[in-house]
C-alpha cells in the first residue's frame, strides 16, 4: 500500500482521478493497492449473490458492490469501501444518495481477504467499520474457506466452511451455511 502524504478531505479525496487502483482514504491519508486478484472478485461476487438474494426477496434494504466508499469518519476524514455493504430501509427509507454522506454507514459490511493483507490489518480495519457503527462485520478467508464475523459487542465468531451463519437483527431469517460463500 502507498500513501501519498498529503491529508484530504472527503471531498477532495471524490476529486481524485481514476488511476486503476483501489483507494480508500484513512484518516486523511490515501491508500492505494493494486486491483484485486479474480479469485478475490469472484468469492466477493458470490458473496454478493448470497447476500443480496436474501436482501432483495425480503425488501430489507440497498446492496452495494464492492469499492462503493462510505464516509465513516470525519476530522480527518476516513472513506473506506467494503467488498460488500448493506443499509436497511429502516436508516435509509428514501432512495439511495448518489454521492458520499458524512456518517451514512452500513448496517452490514463483507471484507474478502486478499493474500496481500496482514491478519492485523484487516482486524484494524473491522474494528474501524465496526466503530463507526456497522452492526455486522464479516471477514471472508478464502484460502480456508471460513468466516470471522464481527459483531459491536466485541464478539468475533469463527465460522468453518460447515458451520451456518446467521443474520441476527440485521438480517433477520437470513442463515446459510458458509461453505456456500466460498465456490467450488
Amino acid at each position: 500500500m502507498a500513501t501519498t502524504g498529503k491529508l484530504l478531505t472527503a471531498e477532495e479525496f471524490s476529486w481524485l482521478p481514476d488511476d486503476g487502483t483501489r483507494q480508500e482514504l484513512v484518516r486523511g491519508e490515501v491508500i492505494t493497492s493494486p486491483p484485486a486478484r479474480p479469485w478475490h472478485g469472484y468469492v466477493a461476487s458470490e458473496i454478493a449473490f448470497v447476500l443480496g438474494a436474501f436482501i432483495r426477496r425480503h425488501r430489507l434494504g440497498y446492496t452495494y458492490a464492492a469499492e462503493t466508499g462510505f464516509w465513516i469518519e470525519s476530522d480527518p476524514d476516513t472513506v473506506r469501501a467494503p467488498d460488500f455493504a448493506f443499509i436497511s430501509t429502516d436508516r435509509l427509507p428514501g432512495r439511495s444518495p448518489e454521492t458520499w454522506q458524512e456518517g451514512l454507514v452500513p448496517d452490514l459490511v463483507v471484507e474478502v481477504v486478499s493474500p496481500s493483507d496482514s491478519a492485523r490489518g484487516v482486524r484494524e480495519k473491522m474494528e474501524q467499520w465496526i466503530g463507526a457503527g456497522v452492526r455486522l462485520g464479516i471477514v471472508a478467508y478464502p484460502r480456508t474457506r471460513s468466516v470471522a464475523v464481527y459483531r459491536p459487542s466485541g464478539e468475533v465468531e469463527n465460522l468453518g466452511s460447515g458451520e451456518t451463519l446467521d443474520g441476527g437483527d440485521v438480517l433477520p431469517g437470513f442463515n446459510c451455511r458458509v461453505g456456500d460463500f466460498f465456490p467450488e
